[in-house]
């Protein structure tokens, strides 16, 4: 459903246009030193406006703490998070609605919950609601010292000049997508279980919640399928298991190997298009043209980097909980 995690479990609320959105995170230890000014950071960074771009809608993201702090510190329970909607125009969505957007999950959304759905702005399937995912990576990145996460758009819309991807959404009047690449530095050997709780195979779910992510790959992630055996291998250098290459990327057996944890990120392109699109009107059974109106991103991808951090985050502190690599917080 909408929850995520076994120890350091996180459980996200709210509609992109409702009163708020909002995370519930269970099992963080007592004691950890927490204010708001912790979350701003990555807060901002995920804000969009703050680049070419990305949506001109801002909100405050403001974290309002309402349980599981007292005296400036963790308690042990459940810390819940809320981040007020203020600036919504939800008109946009009103005139719209007659024609379920492509690529959105309109269509999907009025079938599965039968029109009951919150429909503005994407209610609950709305990137909004990546606010308290980043609140929650925040704490766990707080909570892991000594580890070091850092995600990068790496590409978008097929170019490594980043600017040169963006200007092609520019001139075609249209949305691109975007690679995004995360390393992670300081981890442990041992993380993961063989099968259905291998490392990757718990970074690829949460990584895949994330909205518009459609696909991920580790290491040499595709490219090893035209390599040779032998050339793919990593041979191992030190007894504290250095490998000579890192094809790949940090896990061997869904297990970490103690080297660089490395994987991208392939983000589609803005749904939300200004160019002009033809398809279904369900009021009429009918297609016709049509153009979204609204505030969105040309390029999700730039804003995803800290969405994608978080998301890490919470997967590694839950995996360093259960192996009692975290016994407890020092303030």
């Amino acid at each position: 459903m909408n929850s995520f995690g076994r120890i350091f479990r996180i459980s996200i609320f709210g509609e992109s246009h409702g009163e708020s959105v909002g995370i519930v995170i269970d099992g963080c230890p007592a004691g950890l030193s927490l204010t708001e000014e912790d979350l701003l950071p990555d807060l901002e960074r995920r804000k969009g406006g703050k680049q070419k771009g990305t949506t001109p809608r801002q909100e405050a993201d403001y974290p309002i703490f309402t349980s599981g702090l007292f005296n400036g510190k963790t308690t042990g329970f459940p810390i819940t998070i809320l981040f007020e909607n203020n600036n919504t125009r939800s008109e946009d969505y009103q005139k719209q609605r007659s024609i379920p957007r492509p690529g959105h999950a309109d269509w999907v959304a009025h079938q599965k919950f039968g029109g009951h759905e919150d429909y503005r702005g994407g209610g609950h399937f709305s990137a909004r609601l990546t606010t308290g995912l980043v609140a929650a990576g925040a704490i766990a990145k707080k909570i892991m010292a000594g580890i070091s996460i850092h995600a990068a758009v790496t590409e978008i819309a097929g170019e490594n000049d980043l600017e040169k991807g963006l200007q092609k959404a520019i001139d075609a009047k249209d949305s691109v997508g975007g690679v995004v690449e995360c390393r992670v530095n300081g981890l442990p050997v041992g993380l993961g279980e063989p099968y259905f709780d291998s490392l990757e195979s718990s970074l690829a779910h949460i990584l895949f919640a994330i909205p518009a992510v459609r696909g991920v790959e580790f290491g040499t992630g595709f490219a090893a399928a035209k390599m040779f055996g032998s050339e793919h291998n990593d041979a191992i250098e030190s007894m504290e298991g250095k490998t000579r290459t890192n094809h790949a990327g940090g896990i061997v057996g869904g297990i970490s190997n103690g080297n660089e944890l490395v994987f991208r990120i392939a983000i589609k392109p803005t749904s939300s298009t200004p160019r002009q699109q033809n398809s279904l009107n369900w009021d009429t059974g009918k297609t016709e043209d049509f153009s979204v109106k609204g505030r969105h991103d040309l390029c999700v991808a730039l804003r995803a980097p800290v969405i994608v951090e978080a998301a890490t985050a919470v997967t590694l502190v839950d995996f360093l909980l259960l192996e009692q690599h975290i016994k407890r917080v020092l303030s």
